[in-house]
């Protein structure tokens, strides 16, 4: 009965936490990546040093929050279940797992850290003027192409996490 508690508890912090970052990343890409080239050029820079830190903020830790629920999840079905470790939904929930492990990364070593550095850079044009660093648009680029990755992904790894529970015929 605890263990059940347990799992229902870390599923829904597992669910809650991964449709708040793929929410924030599908509106980076099918929202922002439109609105945001269409903006007056003078207003994009308070953009970029008002809403898209704290979207970052949000987007780098329910991805951090979500691997850790999915992980908590894993160990505590492995826990409770027997043989879950050798079962098809296991098989499932770890293509999917990895699809996210790949995502996540991508979040904190690829896309954070580049989008750092221009906000940085913009944050320094605003405050001194000075013209934006010759790099910044490899940097935009290089988070832009993991963030299209990301997107890319999520539609297998949310396809394999919902079939892990919906699909248990997948594997038969």
């Amino acid at each position: 009965m605890l263990s059940e508690i347990y799992l229902d508890l870390v599923r829904l912090a597992h669910i809650f936490s991964g449709i708040l970052w793929i929410g924030v990343l599908y509106f980076y890409n099918f929202i922002q990546a439109i609105a945001l080239p269409k903006m007056e050029a003078s207003a994009r820079p308070q953009y970029q040093v008002t809403i898209l830190p704290f979207s970052l903020l949000i987007f780098r830790w329910a991805a951090a929050a979500t691997l850790f629920f999915g992980l908590a999840y894993i160990v505590g079905a492995g826990v409770a279940e027997s043989g879950y470790f050798e079962s098809e939904r296991f098989q499932t929930v770890a293509i999917g797992g990895i699809l996210g492990i790949i995502m996540a990364y991508n979040v904190w070593f690829i896309i954070w850290p580049n989008q750092k550095k221009i906000i940085a850079a913009v944050q320094d044009t605003i405050d001194n003027g000075t013209p934006a660093p010759a790099e910044q648009p490899k940097w935009g680029r290089t988070a832009l192409l993991a963030s299209r990755t990301n997107t890319m992904l999520s539609i297998p790894m949310l396809f394999f996490m919902v079939a892990a529970r919906h699909l248990p015929s997948l594997w038969s």
